[in-house]
């Protein structure tokens, strides 16, 4: 196996481990696994663990992994041994052996956030002088920095994305006497077609849905006249895409459209302010200062981006209150949205890229108030 990027992602841990003062990684379900290790755990009844001791321990990591699941392991012994374990095997008292193999008494232990807690209460158990802290402490800051090959992999699922935006902006996704589910169905297909591994999410909101910003789509039968918001992304090498268009069955009512030029002005106000040293909450005051500056600051109920990577949700979020730095190499979508309780909803939304030369939007799909006959 090339070791890639993951020989120098076990140093950054390394590194990070040290400053949190974080004895030892416990990943398991989740991004952070595949994240440092290649490998995506299943997420089974049956335990597996990476257990990443300190650098100064002189411990390598090791995969602890059920022993039918390891054949799907790409091993890389440079970076991470492998131990199987089989049904009658003790899974836990594996793991907590591995820990005392590579860890001081009282041991700082950073688990993984997404592991079962099932699995939690039984390591706990099993290593009851252990001080335990969520594993994001020491990872999520690591992840949240894409390195370039990550850009890379974002900006190819970002443009397989827009490819399925320019078809629903030209009119070639039919619209009006089609059900919200049937469309949904159509974005998934065109998603996998254009080299999705699978597809998180094809939300489809039509005229007074389009004002619940995670609607799930439905019977209602689209019509003339809707605003159709169609938010939807999946993964594409193991990368996620995410982008939001709302186009109109027919030309809008002066107000809709009014509505449709602030959050196009917001969205545009929230990418700009993705700069090197600025606070991620000054993206969402950004936009947000547009949409309250229009007098419909109420109906701008969530925050303005999320980080995005191996999860479609991850670190940094563009939210008030947070004060963490911009950096380049961060990424996330900027989503502003407008939504009018039983009338109807506008959002757009593109993911960004951070750059030492400003904010680089990965989405390309036009903005542009889109009128479709269909």
């Amino acid at each position: 196996m090339t070791l890639g990027p993951f020989a120098a992602r076990l140093d950054r841990a390394h590194e990070a481990m040290e400053l949190a003062g974080v004895d030892a990684l416990l990943l398991s379900v989740g991004a952070d696994l595949p994240w440092l290790c290649g490998y995506v755990a299943m997420p089974l009844e049956r335990l597996t663990v990476l257990v990443v001791p300190a650098a100064a321990s002189g411990q390598q990591p090791t995969l602890v992994v059920p022993e039918l699941e390891a054949p799907r392991v790409t091993r890389a012994p440079e970076v991470f041994s492998v131990r199987p374990w089989a049904e009658a095997d003790d899974a836990i008292g594996i793991v907590a052996s591995l820990v005392r193999q590579g860890t001081p008494r009282a041991p700082v232990l950073a688990i993984g956030d997404r592991t079962w807690a099932t699995f939690v209460l039984r390591l706990q158990a099993a290593l009851a002088d252990a001080d335990w802290r969520p594993a994001s402490t020491v990872m999520a800051p690591l992840r949240a920095i894409k390195d370039a090959t990550e850009i890379e992999a974002l900006a190819e699922a970002a443009a397989a994305a827009d490819r399925v935006a320019a078809a629903l902006l030209a009119g070639e996704i039919p619209l009006v006497g089609r059900t919200e589910r049937e469309v949904s169905t159509e974005l998934t297909r065109r998603l996998l077609e254009e080299g999705h591994e699978r597809v998180n999410f094809a939300i489809v909101g039509s005229g007074p849905n389009s004002a619940s910003p995670h609607h799930e789509p439905a019977e209602r039968a689209i019509r003339p006249g809707d605003a159709v918001v169609c938010d939807f992304g999946g993964s594409m090498g193991g990368y996620c895409s995410d982008i939001t268009r709302t186009v109109f069955t027919g030309t809008p009512s002066p107000e809709l459209a009014r509505v449709y030029t602030v959050v196009a002005e917001a969205q545009a106000a929230g990418a700009l302010a993705a700069q090197v040293g600025e606070p991620c909450s000054s993206v969402d005051r950004a936009a947000r200062e547009v949409i309250d500056g229009a007098g419909f600051g109420q109906y701008f109920v969530h925050r303005t981006g999320h980080g995005i990577g191996l999860e479609e949700h991850e670190d940094p979020y563009m939210v008030a209150g947070n004060p963490t730095l911009l950096s380049a190499g961060h990424v996330f979508s900027v989503e502003p949205g407008i939504y009018i309780p039983g009338r109807y909803g506008v959002r757009i939304e593109d993911i960004v890229a951070v750059t030492a030369d400003g904010p680089q939007p990965l989405n390309q799909a036009d903005h542009a108030l889109t009128v479709v006959e269909a």
